[in-house]
């Protein structure tokens, strides 16, 4: 089954007293200054998951607030202008959702935290490319997740995760935008240096034989988000500059009052933000193609599809970023040009889509939690990218913008997607990355929990939206009140089940069954050295002889027809 061999192997009981990297050194100095990517992925994946609970925390608030029309939860009980209190407090809370979800987890959740650790063992090297400066992106992504967080909690930041001007250009106070702004600022540099290191890495640090047509999918992916993350990130660095510096000095760029233009900013904000949007999902669907590929015990469909329009969505998404702006004043034949490659950026994610679904086709499923997540994922994402026609077409995104529809949209990609995908991905290496088994029936109870929540929080907000009710209001008439309801119960069983995840995961850490070096039968290199991996993962060199989808039990049957 597995594709590599080693060089020069030396006999197994040479090997036999080498220690597990989190055995090799100990002391929490000892991983504050590590040079080890796994130690650094496990760090981030700690800083990544302590981002998105509070995030999540502050989401269940303001959708227990939605449960009633007129402001009760935010507001103080008594006196006057408390609901205008109540608002304010609203605006601030779903700001700092937005950041802390989008700039401070997702972003980061897969590249940073479980490409870090998987990277180079995917690729049979012993670390990434340049480990300090991988260290220094985690201080970096440290730093900036900190200011960020001061500047929401210090002042009366209230424009959103986007800082759109002129929100941004006359809020209360230029000082808690300036601080915000310099933390998302920080936090792409975090984005670039990482993109920098694993573009370095998947081109100098592949084991012998690991051509590019025999690179896991999850590679392919990673890859392909470093290139966006390196490209697209500066733009957004250059777009916070300039609103810095317009909020310092009193400059006129963005701000009408002075001269200035506030689409300029939505445009330089997209630029960015779209590639962003891959740089959330790639990952995610590398995940997918690894877990959909193992757990259905059977050669990926279309390989070489899937790799390629990975490369080619990096491309598309840099000419996108128009659809945000239909109703910015933008000229028609500019948005009828943003909506038809808007189209385009839907075709190679397809060929993903029926990949994965022909691969299951005939495949020897085995229903446990990482395949359970693989199939969530296919009904969520598939659902959100549909979803997106309607917004990337001028006449009907229209009549959504800014309402509920886009809310909806936006979650079934980013958490149905995304999220989905990253738990999914702790659940398949797991095993690897801590060297214990979780409880397979908590898992499944945990998947059907978020299923259920997920689905019935934000397939009630495609309905609000449709009906017309707008994004970013505390307050709504009467008449949405029902599917609000909705959405809010929906909300706390999604709630419910991300917490039993966590709590049976913790427990996995202390009481699980200790995990062999290969629990599912993968045929990548993670899986050709041992769980937890030791400090330098691998003895040898490992050296490939074949791809890393190599099922011979299923796909002879399949050939010769014998069951």
């Amino acid at each position: 089954m597995a594709t590599t061999t080693v060089e020069g192997a030396a006999p197994a009981h040479e090997h036999a007293e080498e220690l597990d990297f989190y055995k090799a050194s100990r002391g929490i100095k000892s991983w504050l200054l590590t040079l080890d990517h796994k130690r650094i992925g496990l760090m981030y994946l700690a800083g990544v998951l302590l981002a998105f609970f509070a995030a999540g925390v502050i989401a269940i608030i303001f959708r227990a607030e939605l449960m009633t029309p007129q402001i009760d939860l935010l507001a103080p009980a008594v006196g006057e202008g408390s609901a205008t209190i109540g608002r304010e407090l609203y605006n601030k809370l779903f700001t700092l959702h937005g950041a802390m979800m989008v700039f401070v987890f997702i972003i980061p959740a897969i590249p940073a935290a479980l490409g870090n650790f998987l990277l180079p063992l995917m690729l049979g090297a012993k670390d990434v490319a340049f480990p300090r400066l991988n260290l220094l992106s985690f201080y970096v992504w440290l730093t900036g997740t900190l200011i960020l967080i001061l500047a929401i909690l210090a002042g009366q930041l209230d424009t959103g995760w986007t800082f759109y001007t002129p929100y941004s250009t006359s809020t209360h106070g230029a000082a808690p935008v300036v601080l915000a702004v310099t933390g998302a600022f920080v936090l792409g540099f975090s984005s670039i240096l990482t993109g920098l290191n694993f573009v370095v890495t998947v081109h100098k640090m592949r084991a012998p034989g690991l051509t590019w047509n025999r690179m896991p999918l999850m590679i392919w992916a990673l890859y392909s988000t470093a290139v966006i993350q390196v490209l697209a990130t500066p733009v957004l660095a250059i777009t916070l500059l300039l609103l810095l510096f317009e909020n310092a000095f009193n400059v006129g760029i963005f701000n009408p009052a002075m001269g200035g233009d506030p689409v300029l900013f939505q445009h330089f904000f997209w630029f960015y933000s779209h590639p962003a949007v891959y740089i959330m999902i790639l990952p995610g669907f590398g995940i997918i193609s690894e877990i959909i590929a193992i757990h259905s015990r059977k050669h990926i469909f279309g390989y070489k599809a899937i790799a390629l329009s990975s490369v080619s969505i990096a491309v598309i998404s840099f000419l996108v970023w128009g659809h945000h702006m239909f109703v910015s004043g933008q000229s028609e034949f500019a948005s009828a040009l943003f909506s038809f490659l808007t189209f385009a950026v839907a075709v190679p994610t397809a060929i993903k889509v029926f990949s994965w679904v022909a691969t299951l086709y005939k495949g020897s499923i085995s229903f446990n939690t990482p395949m359970l997540y693989g199939l969530i994922f296919i009904f969520t994402f598939s659902i959100g990218g549909l979803t997106g026609l309607h917004l990337g077409t001028l006449s009907t995104d229209v009549h959504f913008h800014d309402s509920y529809f886009v809310v909806a949209h936006f979650h079934y990609v980013m958490m149905g997607g995304t999220v989905i995908a990253f738990i999914g991905g702790l659940h398949h290496w797991f095993p690897k990355m801590f060297g214990k088994m979780y409880n397979e029936n908590h898992g499944r109870i945990g998947a059907l929990l978020v299923f259920l929540g997920f689905n019935l929080t934000f397939f009630s907000q495609f309905v609000l939206g449709a009906q017309g009710m707008p994004r970013r209001y505390a307050e709504y008439d009467p008449e949405f009140q029902g599917w609000h309801v909705a959405s809010s119960i929906g909300s706390f069983i999604l709630a419910a089940g991300l917490l039993w995840t966590l709590i049976y995961l913790l427990m996995a850490l202390k009481n699980g069954k200790k995990a062999t070096a290969n629990p599912w039968g993968g045929a990548s290199l993670e899986w050709a050295t041992s769980s937890p991996p030791i400090a330098h993962n691998f003895h040898d060199t490992p050296h490939v002889d074949s791809d890393p989808y190599n099922f011979p039990e299923i796909d002879h049957t399949m050939k010769t027809g014998h069951h």
